[in-house]
């Protein structure tokens, strides 16, 4: 079984260094805006949410597409796009519950997190372990399940 991405919100400080590095790897840019992880204030509770794909078992983007261009990747267990397909409809975007796809602002169509083809550079540099890339033993299931379940409460309270 692959590795799990695991999201901590209470560990993060909110120094976007996961959007730096990621925006980098994938755009070789630095733009936060075409990064594949999104840093979030949550204002109410004064903490900052990683917000990125969470490669979920049974992905609702990939119900959605119309395309077929979210398919999973067999190698890192990743929800892939692909972009010869994809239309920019942004009914994945719309439809995840974690908020962890996005809108490119170059191209138009859908960018999220591919895992760095197994090494995920957030995880790499983010030096309060917010987000981690984990075995998937019994009790980082349960991490992620919890992270997952306070991680959907904040981000129903996020403003639209």
């Amino acid at each position: 079984m692959q590795k799990i991405l695991v999201v901590d919100p209470e560990k993060c400080t909110g120094c976007r260094l996961c959007e730096v590095v990621c925006s980098l790897y994938h755009e070789k840019t630095i733009n936060p805006y075409r990064s594949r992880i999104k840093v979030v204030k949550w204002e109410g509770v004064g903490i900052y949410v990683p917000m990125v794909c969470q490669h979920c078992e049974s992905p609702v983007c990939e119900a959605v597409c119309p395309m077929n261009a979210i398919a999973r990747d067999p190698d890192t267990g990743a929800m892939l796009i692909n972009y010869d397909r994809c239309i920019g409809c942004k009914l994945c975007v719309l439809s995840c519950p974690l908020g962890g796809a996005n809108i490119d602002p170059k191209t138009r169509k859908v960018i999220k997190c591919d895992l760095c083809n197994g090494d995920p550079q957030c995880v790499r540099f983010c030096e309060t372990k917010a987000v981690e890339f984990l075995e998937p033993t019994v009790a980082n299931l349960l991490r992620k399940k919890t992270a997952i379940e306070k991680y959907s409460e904040i981000v129903k309270k996020i403003p639209i």
